[in-house]
């Protein structure tokens, strides 16, 4: 009888080990970070646009933002609080979006059959791609309009001559470049919009279509107002 009744124990299949950070968590951590990086994007587009109104505006804001809240945190201060809320919050996007990543792949041991796979792995290969382009992206253009080792003028606080110069006519690869960037962007941004929405337990079947419209529409104002600014400096707009 204990002999059975131990073959049958035995017989039971362990339970899975729970991991140490929820899953939730981690898709707390994706959304709050994803909006943290979405609001200094559209904060940096609109700052961004005053190029249109010449070298006075957007040279004068970029010294505005380095003496915001100066005599609590000292000239660039501010400027620094950003970076590193920036820093943090890639820093954290990664790390989650990597251990889901990795979560997905060992819960499904069997690949997909050919028909599935372009379904169901369609999307998570462009976030994944996408944001490789992204990072990248984002290493050229610190180098290239915040140190300025990458522009040809690299002026401290002088943007309107720092992106007239890295987008001229002669540099269209740059431009280029940032095109198919910002695109990237525009797919991440896209997904990772729908995404937060369903994390946040927003969507239903009744507003899916809206809420995937206001994503969609969202994404391509912000990608919009980013691109307009290489181009016009590559066509002599500005």
């Amino acid at each position: 009888m204990s002999t059975g009744g131990s073959a049958k124990a035995s017989a039971t299949p362990a339970r899975p080990k729970r991991p140490l950070i929820p899953a939730v968590l981690l898709k707390f951590v994706m959304a709050l970070s994803g909006f943290v990086l979405v609001a200094y994007l559209v904060v940096h587009m609109i700052g961004n646009l005053q190029i249109f109104w010449g070298p006075t505006a957007i040279n004068g804001y970029a010294e505005w933002l380095r003496t915001l809240l100066e005599p609590v945190l000292g000239w660039e201060g501010f400027v620094w609080v950003v970076r590193i809320a920036l820093l943090a919050s890639v820093i954290g996007h990664i790390w989650a979006a990597t251990l889901l990543a990795l979560r997905a792949k060992r819960a499904r041991p069997v690949k997909y059959a050919a028909g599935n796979k372009v379904k169901g792995s369609y999307t998570t290969r462009t976030m994944r791609w996408g944001g490789v382009i992204v990072l990248l992206f984002v290493i050229y253009h610190i180098l290239d309009l915040t140190v300025g080792v990458a522009n040809p003028v690299g002026a401290h606080l002088k943007p309107y001559e720092n992106i007239t110069a890295g987008f001229a006519p002669d540099r269209w690869y740059v431009t280029l470049f940032y095109v198919i960037a910002l695109l990237a962007i525009w797919f991440h941004l896209r997904h990772g919009l729908w995404s937060a929405i369903q994390t946040l337990g927003w969507n239903s079947n009744r507003r899916e279509k809206t809420l995937k419209a206001i994503a969609t529409v969202f994404s391509t104002v912000l990608i919009v107002g980013f691109l307009i600014v290489p181009i016009s400096a590559t066509f002599g707009w500005i």
